[in-house]
């Protein structure tokens, strides 16, 4: 990969609102509240990734008041741990019919114009001929005209989430490049051209979101790195909508489908990819990576601070304080003392019991507060 393929780090204000408008796009309005501010101490904070299991009883009956109540729970839970940015446990999310993904992937494309829902077998055939994920059977959705809104409202999950979240919280937003993978295209026909039109509608969903950091969540980018150019295009352009004084963090796994790593790779290959995004903070996943993966993290770039993932959450065992503080040491013995500024989970909890996932947070901040000596 050349330098010369990767974009140029430089952000415009104006940029995103021009991309919008040239897409037919209608970007926000609404100005951001004011919004608790992250803490500044200690050197290293907590945070989680993003989802959170869903209650039983938000799933036996499912309601507006019901999700608002489970997301108060959600907060309250981190916040009596010790977590100092916390999320909203992405519970609006959850769809029963692609449990493997917490419906992650549905929540963004369904609502957009453009996008068809109707997956009889003909579609199903020629998804699986152009074979994008293996690890889907059938697209999330045709993409039959261009992408637009539609009754896509990010705003309006992310004020709901403020509205309880008792304090500063992040809010996530899955990548363009990996939803642009679940999409059958009989629209645009070109790869690029769909993941930037899908990037387009996330970012003018942007402006106004009432949270201290938006997140961008790719997970299928560190399997398919000859794509990097093409993603950091994409990514970018969400991450520079982002309002000014809100922090800009972007997750990276292997995957967590089902609970299960899906994609291979090495953190080696994606060092410029890394460098070129437009972001303040990276969340990578590092405790279930082999310990040779953190010899990549010494090239990032220093002007982007390292969140590193301390807590496994494909398996049940529960780390212990001295574990949690062994993990942030190994990094910061090659990476340099200072250059960690967040730990967390690899992932996101959806796919763990409530029990499990509850004793993994108060470990998180049990092991940072240890080797911090707290």
């Amino acid at each position: 990969m050349c330098e010369n393929c990767l974009p140029s780090p430089s952000r415009s204000a104006s940029k995103p609102r021009a991309i919008a408008a040239a897409a037919g796009l209608r970007p926000a309005t609404v100005k951001s509240p004011p919004v608790p501010a992250i803490p500044k101490a200690p050197r290293i904070l907590t945070t989680t990734v993003g989802s959170y299991p869903v209650p039983e009883w938000l799933s036996a009956l499912p309601s507006e008041q019901a999700v608002v109540d489970a997301t108060r729970v959600v907060f309250d839970l981190q916040r009596q741990a010790g977590i100092d940015l916390p999320t909203d446990g992405e519970l609006y999310r959850f769809d029963i019919n692609h449990p493997d993904t917490n419906g992650m992937i549905e929540y963004f494309i369904r609502p957009m114009a453009g996008v068809s829902g109707v997956v009889g077998r003909s579609i199903t055939e020629e998804f699986a001929r152009h074979s994008p994920m293996g690890f889907r059977r059938k697209p999330a959705g045709v993409v039959t005209g261009p992408l637009g809104e539609g009754s896509l409202n990010l705003l309006a999950d992310c004020q709901r989430a403020a509205a309880v979240a008792g304090g500063p919280f992040k809010f996530t937003v899955t990548s363009p490049y990996m939803l642009s993978r679940t999409l059958l295209d009989h629209h645009y026909r070109d790869f690029r051209a769909l993941t930037l039109a899908v990037a387009d509608v996330l970012a003018a969903q942007m402006p106004g979101l009432p949270a201290a950091c938006v997140q961008v969540d790719e997970a299928n980018i560190p399997g398919n790195p000859e794509d990097a150019p093409l993603a950091a295009e994409a990514m970018n352009r969400v991450l520079d909508a982002i309002d000014a004084g809100t922090e800009r963090a972007v997750h990276f796994c292997f995957g967590n489908y089902g609970g299960q790593t899906i994609q291979s790779g090495r953190w080696a290959a994606l060092i410029k990819f890394l460098n070129a995004l437009h972001c303040d903070h990276l969340v990578l996943e590092l405790a279930h990576r082999p310990a040779s993966d953190l010899n990549a993290l010494k090239a990032i770039d220093r002007k982007i601070a390292l969140g590193v993932g301390v807590v496994d959450i494909k398996v049940n065992h529960i780390e212990t304080a001295d574990e949690i503080a062994a993990r942030i040491e190994a990094v910061e013995k090659k990476v340099g003392a200072g250059r960690v500024r967040w730990v967390h989970p690899d992932c996101g909890f959806w796919m763990l019991k409530r029990s499990v996932a509850d004793r993994k947070i108060e470990a998180l901040v049990r092991g940072r507060d240890k080797y911090l000596g707290r």
